[in-house]
């Protein structure tokens, strides 16, 4: 779990990265353009870290789905060579998927200078500011995004599923209860995600509100990075005394046991 968690992370930081230093660059600079090949390089790895996200949340929820369901073959399964190669597969697939939307954007003609109504350069914004046909570009990134988005987010809901099945035909309480909270960190992360992701594609597919596809792009791409070492901290248990003695109003307290 931690393996994967910190695979996780690392993919935060690269995601946060591409999006929010040049975002603070144009409002300390108040200068907003951007080349378009760094427009494209961006959104490029936009999608690159945005798909590493949703593999790894899959490779974790079948992680949480070994140890609940197969707890004694949970070392023989997910060996670390597995873990690594799980890993690297999610990496390959995204990988796979981002430059493949690239080539498509190159062929792409404006007529003046464009204004990308975003905090990035999101690839759906720049084919609706595009003069030439961008016909093939949409089918090729809806597809992509339903192939490559929707295939980790069937192996969570499956995951999942078999998890909660497992869970009701436990007779103890007890033990059900150490299932959802060892499952709770994972499923706020996968919340926090898939939400305004899914916002973002039905947004787009039924209105064209650029206002409304700005805010969830934010809480797409920055509010998780930005709260899921909050949530996976708070399984540690020095971490949930620190914070009750900090809402508490006693904040050095736990330091004296």
């Amino acid at each position: 779990m931690y393996f994967f968690l910190s695979s996780l992370s690392l993919s935060d930081i690269c995601m946060s990265t591409t999006t929010i230093p040049k975002m603070l660059m144009n409002i300390q600079a108040q200068d907003q353009s951007i080349t378009y090949p760094g427009c494209l390089t961006q959104s490029t790895a936009v999608m690159t870290f945005c798909g590493v996200d949703n593999c790894l949340l899959a490779v974790m929820a079948y992680d949480h789905y070994v140890a609940i369901c197969q707890p004694l073959r949970y070392q023989v399964i997910l060996t670390p060579d597995f873990c690594v190669s799980l890993v690297l597969l999610s990496l390959l697939i995204s990988n796979g998927h981002a430059p493949l939307q690239t080539p498509m954007a190159l062929r792409l003609t404006f007529c003046t200078n464009v204004e990308i109504p975003h905090f990035f350069c999101e690839l759906a914004q720049i084919f609706k500011l595009a003069c030439s046909d961008t016909f093939v570009n949409t089918l090729l990134i809806y597809s992509a995004a339903n192939i490559f988005f929707g295939v980790p987010t069937a192996g969570v809901i499956l995951s999942y599923a078999k998890i909660v099945f497992s869970v009701f035909r436990m007779p103890s309480v007890a033990g059900r209860y150490k299932v959802f909270a060892t499952c709770g960190s994972h499923l706020s992360v996968v919340s926090l995600s898939y939400g305004p992701a899914f916002g973002v594609y039905l947004n787009s597919a039924i209105t064209d509100s650029s206002t409304n596809n700005a805010v969830a792009l934010v809480m797409y791409v920055v509010i998780p990075q930005m709260m899921n070492p909050f949530i996976y901290s708070l399984r540690n248990r020095e971490m949930k005394t620190a914070l009750r003695h900090l809402i508490t109003g006693n904040p050095f307290t736990f330091l004296c046991h």
